[in-house]
């Protein structure tokens, strides 16, 4: 019976799980529940979600594919850690983004920059009433700052912004993994953007994200020099 349901239906079957497979693996890869330098097994994963090991592999080769993780036959996957140069680099991106994002919302009138505030404040809601829930966090967390990169006006540098959302997740998700304080700091963080971006005070708006994205580094414990967001003192 086991055979004949298998081959009534077999595609859907095995493309559903391998999206169930994938889906918890990357979930958990950038919420930090899998940290960098952890090693995982197909096993483990197939035992935990009650399918195939099938299924499994694909979905490790999938974030193979996509840099997450690192394979080794009959040992397992590697989860690959967050290097300074991947945090330098989406932080300098981030930097260039958000800043021009925050002067061109500075000069919108004040109709316009109240309707920015506004959805920023919906995001501030959902990531206070996240609790526990450290991936609707996060998601909230991405969707504050693509209100205020999507208000900027610029289509080419908010599809850049979007192709960061991954590595954005994972950073963030890390720096909560290690330092269990750092969501309630980024509230306050996004709460400063939020006053800034009402005001129409783009010195402190600037401030303000380079502030936030100094915190994100600094939690993630790497040593990472990006000029314009950390300073020596």
């Amino acid at each position: 019976m086991a055979v004949g349901a298998a081959a009534k239906d077999p595609a859907p079957r095995r493309g559903g799980a391998k999206a169930r497979a994938l889906e918890h693996v990357k979930d958990r890869i950038l919420t930090g529940g899998f940290r960098g330098g952890d090693l995982i097994s197909e096993g483990e994963v197939a035992a935990a979600l009650g399918m195939s090991r099938t299924p499994v592999r694909e979905a490790f080769l999938r974030l193979e594919a996509e840099g997450l993780l690192r394979l080794y036959p009959q040992r397992g996957a590697l989860v690959v850690p967050v290097s300074p140069e991947e945090v330098r680099a989406v932080m300098e991106a981030r930097l260039v983004i958000e800043q021009f994002a925050a002067r061109s919302v500075c000069r919108a009138p004040d109709p316009a920059r109240a309707s920015i505030v506004e959805a920023l404040d919906v995001q501030l809601g959902r990531q206070r009433a996240a609790g526990d829930d450290l991936r609707g966090f996060l998601d909230a967390d991405r969707a504050f700052h693509t209100v205020l990169v999507d208000a900027a006006g610029n289509p080419i540098l908010a599809d850049v912004y979007s192709s960061l959302r991954d590595r954005q997740l994972r950073m963030i998700g890390e720096s909560a993994v290690r330092d269990p304080r750092r969501t309630a700091t980024i509230v306050e963080e996004h709460t400063r953007i939020a006053v800034a971006v009402g005001d129409g005070d783009v010195d402190a708006l600037l401030d303000a994200v380079r502030v936030h994205l100094s915190g994100t580094v600094m939690a993630l414990g790497l040593a990472v020099d990006t000029p314009g967001l950390l300073t020596a003192d």
